[in-house]
């Protein structure tokens, strides 16, 4: 396995707190548009059981960013706790990270799951594949 500088894992992982955050910043403009148009109530973001069509995808999308993005955080420490950061590995995090901001695009813009699936189902291997790798480096 090919070694690198193993702090290198974490840029991947920052440029994804970036997208969460960005996200962040995008509902919160979104529902004030709604408010604005007269479509929601801020009270109803009290209990957060309604949320207007505006900002409904942004809404799932945040929600998904602590699904397999939480495997993907783990598996990167799990490879820098183990020394197992390598070319390879850093790669398949940025395979991971990038396919979550082109699935992020998709999914709060046009939310066609035609396009959406493809990079949700890239992400998918390049974790599955960090996992492996992270499985190997351990034999």
């Amino acid at each position: 396995m090919t070694h690198m500088n193993p702090t290198a894992i974490f840029w991947p992982m920052n440029f994804h707190v970036l997208l969460v955050f960005g996200i962040y910043v995008l509902i919160s403009v979104r529902r004030k548009k709604a408010i604005a148009a007269g479509s929601a109530r801020a009270s109803q973001f009290r209990e957060n059981q309604v949320e207007p069509p505006e900002s409904l995808f942004v809404r799932n999308n945040l929600n998904n960013q602590f699904e397999l993005p939480i495997l993907f955080h783990i598996g990167c420490l799990a490879l820098f706790l183990t020394g197992n950061v390598g070319f390879v590995a850093v790669a398949l995090a940025w395979v991971f990270t990038l396919s979550r901001y082109v699935h992020s695009y998709i999914h709060v813009t046009s939310n066609r799951i035609r396009y959406r699936q493809p990079a949700f189902i890239l992400g998918f291997l390049a974790l599955g594949l960090m996992w492996l790798v992270l499985a190997l480096g351990l034999l």
